[in-house]
């Protein structure tokens, strides 16, 4: 789901940036972490920043990571300025660690939000964290601040993007959860806690190289079918629906639970991208929205024998904040309320930037589900049948003749909701039975 993974860094030199009455301070300590210390008034408030990063993963040079550690202190900065405390944000950070009392560990968790205006999703297990919130930035990153004290968690990469249109999750499950992501078989008994077993991971710039120098080798050769270099997007199908990497091929996957890459039968080769493959000598580039599915599932890939295994740092939520939309064509899709991102929400002046050199796809790709006209506006939708509920993208015409619904069975369905204009999302099913039987009795 979300998260992130980060590298580890060298020593950095102190720094101290004032933005008006708030003083921010980068510490020496390797062990990056957030500081506040408020007066009661809450007006003066002085921050320890450092950058993040993951222990989890293998370790980089200072001079790769200073300049990106840099940015990183500035995007989380910026949610303190005068005025923006009650902005509301959603952060998304996870990290493989040993947690010898998880369910202790939860506690300490539900005392210390306890009076945060937090909602979302905060598992905890004996293999770590995977947490996606949102709340005002000062709450949101309070529960960060507090989290980085604990040397465990002291080098989270944590990821923030606005939310504009408040809580972006209904409540807060902040709990004890087996496994921290979904798969068929549980993901205990898989080695995420060896960086070794898992796939190493790219800063977002040599991302991007790897993707450029490997255009640049096709149009060379003529050619996009180089079997020594594959772009596996470890996502969902109707994800990549709305917005992917140049290159990479829609997964035949409609759960992350049943995710099968390179472990297929004979008889499902065809839909199989690792297939027939060379596992000593492929380069696997895998990306996923925020980095713990790709953690994941190259240990499963690297248990099977795939050598060559890389991952996008931090997902592609990392990518579009510090490169934009550079070899990425159309919106990012997100498991909230959100749903569908565009690269301007991380980074705003980005897509000019790259269409100006030529770099952004203009080229509409995503198509309705039901008449495959052409969809400019790449946002799902539930089909309006409750009992049916199919994720699916739909032109406006297929909306209003099948009236939010995804096909003409469902449209005669007992609990049939109402179509929805924009992008509001559908509530609890109640609301609209009360609704109507009231509306009934008015007649």
């Amino acid at each position: 789901m979300g998260g992130c993974c980060g590298v580890s860094i060298g020593t950095l030199s102190p720094a101290i940036v004032s933005f008006g009455t708030r003083l921010f301070i980068a510490n020496t300590n390797t062990k990056p972490f957030l500081k506040q210390k408020s007066t009661k008034n809450d007006r003066q408030i002085q921050f320890k920043i450092c950058c993040c990063s993951s222990s989890s993963s293998t370790s980089l040079t200072q001079t790769q990571t200073q300049p990106e550690n840099k940015n990183r202190r500035r995007r989380e900065a910026k949610h303190f300025d005068d005025g923006d405390t009650g902005d509301f944000v959603v952060v998304n950070f996870y990290k493989f660690v040993s947690i010898k009392h998880p369910q202790e560990e939860v506690a300490k968790h539900l005392a210390f939000v306890e009076g945060l205006n937090l909602r979302g999703r905060i598992y905890v297990n004996e293999q770590g964290i995977n947490a996606q919130y949102s709340g005002p930035s000062r709450d949101a990153l309070t529960y960060v601040e507090w989290l980085r004290e604990d040397e465990n968690f002291s080098d989270l990469l944590v990821q923030i993007c606005p939310a504009l249109n408040g809580h972006a999750f209904p409540k807060l499950k902040l709990r004890y959860k087996p496994s921290l992501v979904q798969l068929e078989g549980g993901i205990s008994h898989l080695p995420l806690l060896d960086p070794s077993m898992r796939a190493i991971p790219l800063a977002p710039s040599e991302w991007r190289n790897k993707l450029e120098a490997r255009k640049d080798i096709d149009k060379a050769s003529n050619s996009d079918l180089n079997r020594d270099f594959i772009l596996l997007d470890v996502r969902n199908g109707y994800e990549w629906d709305i917005g992917h990497f140049h290159g990479a091929r829609r997964p035949d996957v409609d759960c992350f639970r049943s995710t099968s890459f390179g472990l297929s039968q004979r008889e499902a080769f065809a839909s199989d991208p690792l297939a027939d493959l060379d596992k000593v000598k492929t380069d696997i580039l895998m990306y996923c929205t925020g980095g713990i599915r790709c953690d994941v599932y190259s240990t499963i890939l690297r248990q099977r024998g795939f050598h060559n295994l890389y991952a996008l740092k931090g997902g592609v939520s990392h990518y579009l904040e510090n490169e934009g939309p550079v070899e990425w064509v159309g919106n990012l899709f997100v498991f909230d309320s959100r749903l569908s991102l565009p690269p301007s929400a991380y980074k705003p002046d980005a897509v000019s930037e790259a269409r100006m050199i030529g770099k952004v796809s203009e080229n509409p790709f995503a198509t309705c589900y039901i008449c495959s006209s052409q969809v400019r506006e790449l946002r799902h939708r539930n089909c309006a049948n409750l009992d049916c509920n199919l994720l699916f993208l739909c032109c406006a015409d297929c909306v209003k003749n099948l009236r939010g619904c995804c096909c003409l069975n469902c449209t005669t369905a007992p609990r049939r909701r109402p179509v929805l204009p924009g992008y509001q999302r559908y509530k609890k099913w109640h609301l609209y039975r009360d609704s109507e039987v009231q509306s009934q009795l008015t007649i």
